[in-house]
């Protein structure tokens, strides 16, 4: 049975400025962006990564390096699919004694964010770690909070929170789905 769309929560300006925002807040918080390096999760969390660089080039006037963390491997739950899809992890930058701000669309249980925290050392030891979240929507299972956030969306745990970017799924929007 297909999901019912219950709400829209953000229309495509809406992500623009909170992308935007929050752009504004990794900047501001880390003295400019000589010492950061973003980090997008896999899926969603890249092409967010890459609008932020791009804001942070237009603020600073400096580029931010970008890399893509694939989380599949450290994930909690490989025992319910024990056949994952790998796309890959793409850091091409020493991440060692720099402020790295891990980038993601939805913050749920947290489960997530502690796999690519885990996944994440694997490339060094970064001076900080922050977490840039377009959707915090509650219900945390595990300590972890987001540095920056676009929106916070309260919500059942019935309810899912989705996020379309224009890259991956042709428009810009979140809606909540029951």
């Amino acid at each position: 049975m297909p999901k019912m769309e219950k709400a829209r929560i953000m229309d495509a300006s809406e992500m623009a400025r909170a992308i935007l925002r929050i752009s504004h807040e990794i900047a501001e918080k880390n003295q400019g962006c000589g010492n950061i390096r973003l980090v997008g999760i896999r899926k969603r969390g890249v092409p967010l990564s890459a609008r932020i660089a791009k804001n942070i080039r237009k603020i600073e006037g400096c580029d931010v390096p970008v890399g893509i963390l694939d989380i599949t491997f450290y994930r909690d739950d490989l025992r319910i699919n024990p056949h994952p899809v790998v796309q890959g992890t793409e850091i091409n930058f020493d991440i060692n004694d720099l402020d790295v701000v891990l980038v993601d669309d939805v913050l749920y249980t947290g489960r997530t964010i502690r796999a690519a925290l885990d996944a994440l050392m694997d490339f060094g030891r970064p001076r900080t770690i922050q977490l840039a979240i377009l959707v915090d929507r509650g219900h945390r299972e595990l300590p972890i909070r987001p540095d920056y956030v676009g929106r916070n969306v309260p919500s059942s745990t019935k309810e899912r929170v989705r996020v379309h970017l224009e890259e991956i799924d042709g428009e810009d929007e979140v809606v909540i789905t029951e």
